[in-house]
């Protein structure tokens, strides 16, 4: 690979982790070909995209990214892929999704809305992180929710009231 190859590929990437503001670090290293695929398929319907990238042009790309990414640089031995997606826990989910039949990915480290984590032990926090689509479906569920309360009593105790109405009007005549 030429120098000028390398600098493109450093540019690339860091303006990919620019525009993207959740990315993972897995290791999928020791996996044969055919469960290579079967992960990257995985990771195509859930749509991430899962790149191998080698650790120093990694480091430059974060280096050069606008940010601070400097915990991640001790995650950076041995074999490291980058995945990145539009929803903070699909990664989570298709890595967790995906050792129940394999040993790996395992995460080494994700970036999710300026929060860092690192560690495989993270990923059980991950997968419980909800969508930005999924807190919004809660707070409208949520405000909804005292008003259903009322049109529901005012519906269900209709009749009292009204009985309630006509017996005091009955009391003063």
């Amino acid at each position: 690979m030429t120098k000028q190859e390398k600098h493109e590929i450093v540019k690339n990437l860091s303006a990919k982790l620019n525009e993207n503001n959740i990315f993972y670090l897995a290791d999928v290293s020791e996996l044969d070909a055919e469960t290579s695929s079967k992960l990257r398929r995985a990771a195509y319907k859930r749509d991430v995209s899962l790149n191998v990238v080698k650790n120093t042009l990694l480091r430059k790309a974060l280096e050069a990214a606008e940010g601070s990414y400097e915990e991640f640089y001790d995650v950076l031995k041995g074999s490291t892929s980058i995945l990145f997606s539009e929803v903070g826990n699909a990664p989570a989910k298709l890595i967790k999704e995906f050792r129940k039949k394999n040993d790996r990915p395992i995460l080494k480290a994700a970036f999710i809305e300026e929060a860092i984590y690192i560690g495989d032990d993270q990923i059980d926090a991950l997968v419980q992180i909800k969508s930005r689509e999924e807190l919004i479906g809660d707070i409208i569920l949520l405000l909804q929710s005292p008003a259903k309360n009322v049109i529901s009593a005012l519906q269900s105790g209709g009749n009292t009231i009204a009985g309630l109405v006509k017996t005091l009007s009955e009391k003063e005549a």
